[in-house]
């Protein structure tokens, strides 16, 4: 089948949903695929881009409001959220919700939360350069569908994968930039902070509460108060 007939499946209603995705990643799935979050969803849980796919529990989309000012992109399943379906429920989730409610961000109302790749890799390792390729048009049209103003990247992963940036997350973290419209942070990710737990002056954690600051004073600024 040539990419032509490919990319006209989604134009077909006969088809199963399965056969609804591209499975070569190098067929694009073009913006203003899915209408509603629900598709998508459907089709990441049926979803063979990349051998992920084979390996996988749940396909992990996101929670959250999907009208959220906020967007909070995470790196990659593990092993809570492959079976959940969840993103953000282990320990480093727990974190999360606890360092949002420390800024008086409502984690229901304020945020949606999801991940730059959908299923789990394998004992937890960092997903390759082919499989965050062959899942990021499923990002690209949750953050069309959800509509942030503001977008915070969790680790080096959610980074490079969204903006191509090759800077260390410890360079970039906490500035804002801009990117399609939208402002982005690159904060560190909650299970870093795990694994640094001081709350002493230039700590991961204490430059955390700054970042998580300067993101509650910016949705003030954009009128979320």
């Amino acid at each position: 089948m040539n990419s032509k007939n490919q990319l006209s499946l989604f134009e077909d209603s006969t088809f199963s949903q399965k056969e609804l995705i591209p499975t070569n990643a190098k067929i694009p799935i073009p913006p203003g695929t899915y209408p509603t979050m629900t598709e998508l969803a459907q089709h990441c849980n049926n979803c063979h881009r990349c051998p992920l796919g084979d390996t996988r529990q749940h396909a992990v989309v996101g929670r959250g409001n999907l009208q959220a000012s906020i967007m909070i992109i995470g790196e990659a399943p593990g092993q809570n959220e492959d079976e959940t379906g969840l993103p953000f429920v282990g320990r480093a989730g727990q974190l999360l919700e606890k360092i949002l409610a420390s800024a008086n961000i409502d984690s229901e109302q304020d945020v949606y939360i999801a991940n730059i790749n959908k299923c789990r890799p394998p004992g937890n390792r960092n997903p390759t350069t082919e499989e965050i390729k062959a899942c990021k048009p499923y990002l690209l049209e949750q953050i069309r569908l959800v509509n942030p103003k503001i977008i915070l990247l969790t680790g080096a992963t959610a980074l490079k994968g969204l903006l191509a940036e090759k800077r260390a997350i410890s360079k970039i973290r906490g500035q804002w930039i801009e990117w399609e419209g939208r402002l982005c942070m690159p904060i560190f990710h909650p299970s870093y902070l795990l694994r640094n737990p001081s709350r002493e002056t230039g700590s991961p954690k204490w430059l955390m509460w700054q970042d998580i600051q300067a993101v509650r004073a910016k949705f003030d600024e954009m009128g979320n108060s």
